[in-house]
């Protein structure tokens, strides 16, 4: 029996010890990725594309009631700074980026604050949103 252990652990020791090394150092790899949530494509991103921003973006409103009018949402513009290639960025007009708030649901509420929800074309990456929420005022339905 312990012949048997001994080979387990000593043959090919030197191979063993290597994929364990390189085991732990993916390992780490991938938990620190995850930790700081940044991807490869996101890091060379940061570094090499420039950024553009767009003022005066309107938010649209999507709300299930029927009287969708009487919703009120403050502000109604915001601001987007994105990130793409300069060919691309130079085709790209604030008509082309979407700002959302998602009410379905919502029967009434003063004061709630929305996450601004932004839609984008393929190859544009959000930076930010200024401000990142708005505040809704919904009247009580009747």
């Amino acid at each position: 029996m312990i012949l048997f252990v001994r080979h387990l652990v000593f043959h090919d020791f030197w191979l063993k010890l290597f994929s364990l090394v390189l085991a732990l150092l993916i390992w780490l790899t991938v938990k620190v990725a995850i930790r700081t949530e940044v991807s490869p494509e996101t890091a060379l991103a940061n570094t090499i594309l420039p950024e553009q921003t767009f003022s005066s973006v309107p938010v649209l409103v999507v709300f299930a009631a029927p009287d969708a009018r009487t919703v009120r949402i403050n502000p109604t513009e915001v601001q987007i700074t994105v990130r793409a290639d300069p060919r691309l960025l130079q085709q790209l007009h604030a008509r082309d980026l979407r700002a959302q708030v998602d009410l379905t649901g919502i029967q009434g509420a003063r004061g709630l604050r929305k996450e601004i929800e932004v839609t984008l074309p393929p190859g544009v990456t959000k930076v930010k949103v200024i401000p990142p929420d708005v505040e809704v005022n919904v009247p009580l339905p009747r």
